[in-house]
This record gives C-alpha cells, sequence and structure tokens, in this order.
C-alpha cells in the first residue's frame, strides 16, 4: 500500500509508460516499414550507414515524441495534453498519433510497394501476398473495434478481440515478410541436405 502511495505521489504509475512505449513502439514501427517502401525507390542506396540511420533517428524522434505526448497526457507534467471528463477525454494528438497516423503510414506503404511491384518489376504475384497482408491486417482492426464488445461480454470479460487482433496481425507481418522475400534477389539458404560421406 505505502509503496503505491509513492509510486501515485511521485506519477510513476506503470500502465500510462506501458502505454507510451507501446503507442510509441506502434508509430515508430509502421513509420520504418513506410520507409522501406521508400528504399525500394532508390533514392538513397540501402543498406548505407546514411540510409541506415536516417531511418533509425527519424524512427527514434517519433518513438519518444509520441512517447511524450502519451506520458504527459498521463502524468500530466504540462497542461498542453489535460483531458477533460466534460471533453470525454479527447486527446487529438493521441488520436492523430495512435490512429490516423499509423493507418496513413500502412496505406502509403501499400501503394508505395504496389507501384514498385507492378509497374517497375511487372509482377503480379507478390501482389497477393501484399494484399494477403492487408486483409489479415483489416480482419484484426475488425476483431479489434467491431466484434471485440461482443467477445467480451459473451466470455464475461476474460477475453476480448484483442487476442484475435494480435493474432492477425502477427500473420500479416508474416504475409509481408512473404511479399518482401518474393521480390528480393537473393535466395534464401536452406539447410543444406547431407551429400553422403566423403
Amino acid at each position: 500500500m505505502a509503496i503505491v502511495t509513492l509510486r501515485e505521489k511521485k506519477g510513476c504509475s506503470w500502465p500510462e509508460a506501458f502505454t507510451g512505449i507501446h503507442i510509441g513502439m506502434i508509430i515508430a514501427t509502421t513509420w520504418i516499414l513506410l520507409l522501406n517502401a521508400v528504399v525500394g525507390y532508390q533514392i538513397l542506396d540501402d543498406g548505407t550507414p546514411l540510409s541506415i540511420g536516417l531511418m533509425l533517428l527519424s524512427g527514434a524522434v517519433l518513438f519518444v515524441g509520441t512517447g511524450y505526448i502519451t506520458l504527459d497526457t498521463g502524468y500530466h507534467w504540462t497542461t498542453e495534453f489535460i483531458t477533460r471528463a466534460d471533453d470525454h477525454y479527447r486527446n487529438i494528438a493521441l488520436y492523430v498519433l495512435y490512429q490516423l497516423a499509423p493507418l496513413v503510414f500502412l496505406v502509403a506503404f501499400y501503394v508505395l510497394e504496389a507501384v514498385l511491384v507492378l509497374r517497375i518489376l511487372g509482377e503480379i504475384r507478390p501482389m497477393l501476398y501484399l494484399t494477403g497482408a492487408a486483409v489479415l491486417f483489416a480482419i484484426g482492426q475488425i476483431f479489434n473495434y467491431v466484434i471485440s464488445p461482443y467477445i467480451c461480454n459473451g466470455t464475461s470479460g476474460k477475453i476480448d478481440g484483442a487476442l484475435f487482433e494480435t493474432l492477425f496481425t502477427l500473420l500479416a507481418v508474416v504475409m509481408v515478410w512473404v511479399f518482401w522475400s518474393s521480390i528480393t534477389e537473393d535466395d534464401w539458404p536452406i539447410a543444406s541436405q547431407p551429400t553422403g560421406y566423403p
């Protein structure tokens, strides 16, 4: 009890910290995914210290900035991001960072990769993998935002749609990897088959 009181006095409760890290990671990873689509256009040589540094630095800036806004909202360090009950605890900055920006990044990733695959590479099969990833991600969002209340009420709060949203997002990430693997030139090493004794 004394530990909880001390944490509350210092403004150090864990849910806000984890939420800040979570939202920061979402915005940073979707931004880096978008930058990976831009890399395909060879504006900068991929794999160079400059391109990797710009990617990591911009991702870190978004992670820290988003984390700060989230933590300032939760801990009220300043009055900039305070939410009020009479305004339904509305926070436009967090809404944009948590909902809109990642969606814009993902749609831009899909469009940039579609142009790259269809117009520059002239292939169709990789688009099946990319579209499959988009469909799986959309199914996950449907579970999270539409079906979740029914699952939660039906199981008396034991689980909700986030369980299935996580599964479908994981499957979408696997499909993005399959898509990426299908458009790269290098072959992935397969476990070498034993050729017998010398």
